[in-house]
């Protein structure tokens, strides 16, 4: 019996080891660094995005079919999100629902970023699939 309890006394000394800084923040922290981050991408979409509508102004077409994209796209992330967290109570994720949605939704602005770039930025010339993108 004696020696049960020296052995759950040494485990429980072995994990009471000090964790290093870097990984003793609290899950609060992760989430508002996670939400920092999407804050970050959501800026860097919209500065793209606004720069595309900016440089192809005097093509009302473009602009209108454009901004139908980016409403469907927008409408598809939130469907994803949802897709990914369906529970009403989003407490049942846990702590670190947060620092999850604001990584997926994070993951996804990126990824749209990417895809509007080549209309602010062009493509290389000699692309026959050029449609409504500019060439470098």
């Amino acid at each position: 019996m004696f020696s049960r309890f020296v052995l759950a006394l040494a485990l429980a000394l072995t994990l009471a080891v000090p964790v290093p800084a870097a990984l003793a923040q609290s899950q609060a922290a992760y989430n508002a660094a996670a939400c920092a981050a999407l804050n970050k991408a959501d800026a860097e979409l919209n500065a793209v995005y606004s720069a595309i509508l900016k440089k192809n102004a005097d093509d009302k077409r473009f602009i209108d079919t454009l901004k139908t994209a980016q409403r469907a796209w927008v409408a598809f992330r939130d469907a994803e999100m949802a897709a990914r967290y369906p529970a009403r109570d989003k407490g049942e994720y846990g702590s670190a629902f947060d620092l999850c949605w604001c990584n997926g939704l994070a993951e996804l602005t990126r990824q749209r970023t990417e895809q509007l770039k080549p209309w602010r930025d062009g493509i290389p010339e000699g692309d026959v699939c050029t449609g409504s993108y500019p060439v470098r």
